[in-house]
């Protein structure tokens, strides 16, 4: 399983990602984007799009396997 993550460094509060997907990205008072915490598998899927979109490469696709129970 992936996940979309946001390197909050690399944002400039351009807008795309939330203006494109609101159902999966917000930002915060002064314009940086996150990665809604409700935003689901799918979703995120949907916005894979918005990585290559991202001006400044700040939205990653990472590994986000659950490790076993013990």
């Amino acid at each position: 399983m992936s996940k979309l993550i946001i390197q909050s460094e690399r944002c400039i509060a351009c807008g795309k990602c939330y203006l494109n997907y609101p159902q999966v990205f917000d930002c915060e008072d002064d314009g940086i984007a996150f990665v809604q915490e409700d935003a689901t598998e799918q979703d995120q899927k949907m916005a894979r799009s918005a990585i290559f979109d991202c001006p400044t490469r700040a939205i990653e696709e990472v590994d986000h396997t659950p490790s076993p129970s013990q």
